[in-house]
């Protein structure tokens, strides 16, 4: 299983030579570029440290920089990690060495894709959780059209029951969609063409994966 770290550029739209029209989202695949490896003996656990963008030394402070300057490949703008006891099985890395998309993925290859949804701030439970309203909107009901309602119950237990659904903070969450399919690969600008909408704003910070689980045509 492989997998790499892409940045979200937005959503375009393609034809096939079948003339069929398919919603694509373009995500930029640059090099991850290897700042750490991570070992079960020294960690732990096995991983690489990767970095994305770039970014000026000024807004680092000495410790990253000298952790930072083992690779020699510049200053990263994030930095996240890849699990090598999951992906990249028998391979070893280097500090320095680069994770590219030319030969990771395929044209036609199904993927997971794991990003941060939108976030929403504080949303009511209309929006949030689909509810129709707490009350009718007839015989004079007015400033209450978009309240959650009644809550409690009866006299035993007495209380709310955890996980009730209440407002609160919608969104940025992490949030995966599998088993969407690589409708085209642009190698000279390190993008990749996915069918469909993944979660996350432009300009987010992707991960691109393997499709753990293939879906199947539903038989007839």
């Amino acid at each position: 299983m492989n997998g790499m770290y892409g940045r979200k550029v937005g959503m375009t739209q393609m034809f096939t030579d079948a003339g069929e029209f398919v919603p694509v989202t373009a995500i930029e695949m640059s090099p991850n570029v290897v700042y750490q490896v991570k070992t079960e003996k020294t960690d732990g656990y096995s991983a690489v440290q990767v970095g994305l963008g770039t970014q000026l030394v000024q807004r680092l402070n000495k410790a990253q920089v000298g952790h930072l300057s083992k690779a020699e490949k510049g200053f990263p703008k994030k930095l996240r990690e890849i699990r090598t006891d999951k992906y990249f099985l028998g391979q070893e890395f280097t500090v320095g060495q680069e994770i590219v998309l030319d030969g990771l993925f395929t044209k036609g290859q199904k993927v997971d894709v794991v990003g941060t949804s939108l976030g929403k701030g504080f949303q009511g439970v209309i929006k949030k959780h689909n509810m129709k309203g707490a009350q009718t909107q007839t015989h004079g009901t007015h400033e209450y059209f978009r309240h959650v309602g009644s809550i409690g119950n009866r006299k035993f237990p007495g209380r709310v029951f955890k996980n009730k659904r209440m407002p609160g903070h919608m969104g940025a969450e992490t949030v995966q969609v599998q088993s969407v399919v690589i409708v085209d690969i642009i190698p000279e600008k390190n993008m990749i063409l996915i069918k469909g909408g993944i979660p996350g704003a432009n300009d987010s910070t992707i991960f691109v994966r393997s499709a753990v689980k293939l879906r199947t045509a539903k038989a007839a």
